[in-house]
């Protein structure tokens, strides 16, 4: 016999988590007869804001609520991105770019980062960035869409956005309450629970509401409300592998390249990312409190913009990490409500749209079984020790020694994972995607040869074309995407041509 499905839904806080759970939870399940979702915002409570740079999973959520891209670039101010450019991270006068799609092309049956390794014994040494169609387009400013049904190296792009998140979260909510969704405005005062189950009923709101559901969604943020404090649920503290615990923001006027590309600058106990926008520049500045204290790190980010602030700098502060559950008992907590890892590689957004996924998969009926619970759980503390180990090899992989900050880095204990992967590409240049990870093989190669871990040997079948064959095709390879990056238009040119420019009476406006 099954049970009787949820029908009240509760999501507690606003933001890009809160109506992105609102926007896709109304469009997938809000046509059941008689569901319904409530959101509980408060505008006396800022939001965070510093989730404006993506990956390119977000493109399959925006489509699956119907977004139209023009519009969603126009109303968000958004630009496109193909990648993060890492500076001074190896050592200081150092960059490489971490970029969305592949490299090259596989041949012979294996990957091609053997065939390049094989041409570095044979004397060219060209940087891996020029096997990318999505690095060379980013570095030059360039952008198209990809044409994934032809022979060019535009199949092999992927992309994703950079965008005002407080407008983000304006856009998805008008899409939600025209689908039915009721916004409440109010504090959280109170919450209540169920004596014996101690199930979650209802919270209480400043101005004496109730709003009382069956299933509520946390997005309360670093407050945790319902998570963290009402059902406290522990954190995990991974603060010893991300010492990073502070954050300074601000947003300034445009200025320096236009990009499609996110930049991460390491600082001395830190580092700082600049995300272009149509018409303004998102900064900040992430270091260890330890290391470097508030002052510091606010004049060296003030110090260090392309533009004239346009915002007294927000101060936030913070803890590497996650609750050991993320569902528990009528409870799901997305975004910061969840956890925390620093937006190095652009994955906040990304972990409330992967929560979302879940809980549509794995949506409950009143029974709130524990078996599609523990799932959750397992599927979200994987994610994130997968994003964690990813975002170590920033820090541990590094020459850098001219600060205690990077000393203590450089000497960090890797998690298991992480080490094993390094081990084996250093060894033999193979990477493995472990349990569809949210990482490619192509993003492992780009931060690996980025951080300097160079192979000591390849695939032994790169040694099947002879030596003169391998540089032949290496050469013919980066030609071809030089020489398709050339004709690209260029991100400005792009947007102008297929109707995304914001309005340019706007465009002064932070």
């Amino acid at each position: 016999m099954t049970a009787d499905p949820v029908t009240k839904v509760v999501i507690v806080g606003g933001g890009s988590s809160g109506w992105m759970a609102a926007a896709a939870l109304s469009r997938v399940i809000g046509k059941l007869p008689g569901f319904s979702i409530t959101l509980v915002e408060s505008e006396a409570i800022g939001t965070v804001g510093v989730g404006e740079a993506t990956i390119p999973q977000i493109i399959g959520f925006n489509r699956m609520l119907g977004l139209d891209e023009m519009q969603f670039m126009r109303e968000t101010r958004a630009t496109y991105k193909l990648g993060i450019e890492f500076v001074d991270w190896l050592r200081p006068g150092h960059s490489y770019v971490h970029p969305f799609g592949t490299y090259g092309l596989d041949m012979l049956g294996i990957e091609f980062q053997h065939f390049w390794i094989r041409g570095n014994e044979l004397g060219d040494t060209t940087p891996v960035d020029a096997y990318s169609i999505a690095a060379m387009a980013g570095k030059a400013g360039k952008f198209d869409w990809p044409r994934p049904d032809t022979k060019s190296p535009m199949a092999k792009l992927a992309y994703a956005f950079q965008f005002d998140a407080a407008r983000y979260a304006s856009f998805l909510r008008s899409l939600a309450e025209g689908s039915g969704v009721e916004r409440i405005e109010g504090r959280v005062v109170e919450v209540h629970q169920n004596g014996e189950t101690g199930f979650v009923t209802g919270v209480s709101l400043d101005h004496g509401t109730k709003v009382e559901g069956e299933l509520f969604i946390d997005c309360s943020g670093f407050r945790s409300l319902l998570l963290g404090q009402t059902l406290d649920v522990p954190f995990k503290d991974w603060s010893r592998w991300l010492p990073c615990d502070s954050a300074v923001a601000v947003p300034c006027s445009l200025g320096g390249r236009n990009e499609p590309l996110t930049r991460s600058t390491a600082r001395a106990a830190g580092w700082q990312w600049r995300i272009p926008l149509q018409h303004r520049l998102g900064n900040g500045h992430v270091f260890a409190s330890e290391h470097m204290d508030r002052a510091e790190a606010t004049n060296l980010l003030l110090a260090n913009l392309d533009g004239e602030p346009l915002a007294e700098p927000n101060q936030l502060s913070f803890k590497a990490g996650h609750r050991a559950r993320a569902w528990e008992k009528n409870v799901v907590a997305l975004g910061l409500a969840a956890g925390f890892l620093e937006p190095l590689e652009s994955t906040s957004i990304h972990l409330v749209q992967s929560g979302i996924a879940r809980l549509l998969s794995l949506f409950p009926d009143k029974s709130f079984c524990e078996v599609e619970i523990a799932r959750f759980n397992a599927e979200t503390d994987r994610e994130y020790a997968d994003i964690r180990d990813f975002l170590v090899l920033h820090y541990s992989a590094t020459e850098r020694d001219d600060s205690e900050f990077w000393r203590y880095c450089r000497n960090l204990d890797a998690p298991d994972g992480l080490r094993e992967k390094i081990e084996m590409f250093r060894s033999s240049g193979r990477i493995f995607r472990e349990n569809n990870e949210l990482f490619t093989e192509a993003s492992w190669l780009a931060v690996m040869l980025g951080q300097g871990i160079l192979p000591q040997s390849h695939h032994p079948v790169a040694r099947v074309l002879d030596d003169e064959e391998t540089l032949t095709r290496l050469a013919h390879i980066r030609g071809v995407i030089a020489q398709t990056t050339q004709q690209l238009p260029t991100q400005d040119q792009f947007l102008q041509q297929h109707g995304g420019v914001m309005p340019a009476e706007e465009r002064r406006i932070a």
